[in-house]
């Protein structure tokens, strides 16, 4: 079974607007497939996974690209760079929008290669697990704080339940885990972290000790939703932490994790600068940290954590599938006042609280601390471009309805995870 994907219609785009089309992504995050459906019988299709059409293409590129000519998808093409710059020869002579469409699992060493060979002659898009709004099938927009645009996704959606939630928060959003539900998950996240560690890891850095980096990885997913602390994991993991450090950045190079930046402003005080981690996956994070079941992830230690990495890679995911930069920050000062999420756009500051309860305090005094930059009465205090308007606020959480917070002096709306 084929899950539509809210990004095709960006791709169809690209692919008229570039060359060369490259999307890039974690390991089973549904490329392949994607262009492949997208393509039907009119592009011929090859895999560098398999060994000799990859000794083919390092070795002989221009006969290589005789045999695959375009209009081509060209798989994983992270393990032949050597191709790129025959590509950009092949493209600079027949000047074709769409020719080359290009999958790649290693996003920060494929990207340095593509930069540097196909400047000004490739679209890039990412591509990350199914959203829930592609699960279900409603394809979302990209998340907005808007009650007019929340209505209309209220109805046409269907509610979920506390155990269709972390049902869904458990699995994850790998798409095979979808297309064939008989798939255990152990099983599946096994093989999937032994491909990712044998094969990527190795590919981006010299990892002696492959244990120790897998105990990594489970420290890392224990404090999913967390800021960042490289000596704690450090600590965890028995490295340094400039390896910790390291170690990380790869994470997040390859799609497995991402970070969202502090807001900062000179008109706001004591700010923590520190980013702050998710999983991108959080069926992934459930298996790593042991989480057996759907039941005793929704009652344990680390539920709060989970709901919200969720939640925001939900929203992450919805402007990565339109194509967008995601513009999320967080706030934390050091008077403890928190913002889970902030959505910056257009000088205006969205600021998001999220509960995993399902009925809970519609008071946000944290978003007060947005204060400095965004009430009129400090504005002719500050400079022009610290100056913010402070936007519609969202509480996501488990609500089964769409309505206005009452205990807030700004206007804020109580949300229904499911409609991001």
């Amino acid at each position: 079974m084929y899950y539509t994907r809210k990004i095709e219609d960006i791709v169809k785009r690209i692919s008229d607007t570039f060359p060369v089309l490259l999307i890039t992504g974690p390991r089973q995050s549904g490329k392949t497939t994607l262009l492949r459906c997208l393509a039907g019988t009119d592009r011929c299709y090859v895999t560098l996974d398999d060994p000799d059409d990859r000794l083919f293409a390092k070795q002989q590129p221009v006969a290589f690209l005789e045999r695959y000519s375009p209009p081509v998808i060209i798989d994983e093409i992270q393990y032949a760079p050597e191709l790129l710059p025959y590509i950009k020869m092949n493209v600079d002579t027949k000047k074709e929008n769409g020719a080359f469409w290009l999958t790649g699992s290693q996003m920060f060493h494929m990207m340095k290669n593509v930069s540097e060979s196909l400047a000004g002659r490739v679209g890039i898009l990412n591509l990350f697990g199914l959203s829930n709004s592609e699960i279900t099938g409603d394809l979302f927009d990209e998340y907005t704080t808007a009650p007019e645009k929340l209505l209309e996704r209220l109805n046409s959606t269907r509610p979920m339940t506390l155990r269709d939630t972390f049902s869904r928060i458990h699995r994850g959003g790998m798409p095979r885990l979808y297309e064939q539900t008989e798939t255990d998950l152990d099983e599946y996240f096994s093989s999937y972290l032994q491909t990712y560690i044998s094969r990527d890891i190795r590919d981006l850095i010299q990892v002696a000790d492959e244990l120790a980096f897998y105990r990594f990885l489970r420290a890392a997913a224990a404090r999913t939703a967390s800021l960042i602390n490289y000596e704690a994991l450090a600590r965890d993991t028995g490295v340094s932490a400039p390896t910790a450090k390291q170690w990380l950045s790869v994470l997040v190079s390859s799609g497995v994790a991402f970070l969202i930046e502090p807001y900062h402003n000179n008109a706001l005080k004591r700010v923590v600068k520190s980013p702050r981690f998710y999983f991108m996956d959080t069926g992934l994070a459930a298996y790593l940290t042991k989480w057996s079941n759907p039941d005793v992830l929704e009652t344990g230690a680390m539920a709060g954590e989970f709901f919200e990495t969720y939640v925001v890679s939900e929203i992450y995911k919805s402007f990565i599938n339109t194509g967008k930069t995601p513009p999320l920050f967080y706030y934390r000062d050091k008077n403890m006042k928190e913002i889970d999420l902030i959505i910056w756009k257009d000088g205006t500051l969205y600021p998001i609280e999220i509960k995993k309860s399902s009925n809970p305090s519609e008071s946000v005094k944290s978003f007060n601390a947005l204060d400095p930059v965004t009430c009129a009465k400090n504005h002719t205090e500050i400079p022009a471009y610290q100056k913010m308007e402070l936007g519609i606020g969202s509480i996501i959480c488990q609500s089964n309805n769409l309505h206005p917070a009452q205990c807030s002096k700004s206007e804020v709306w109580v949300v229904p995870h499911w409609l991001i």
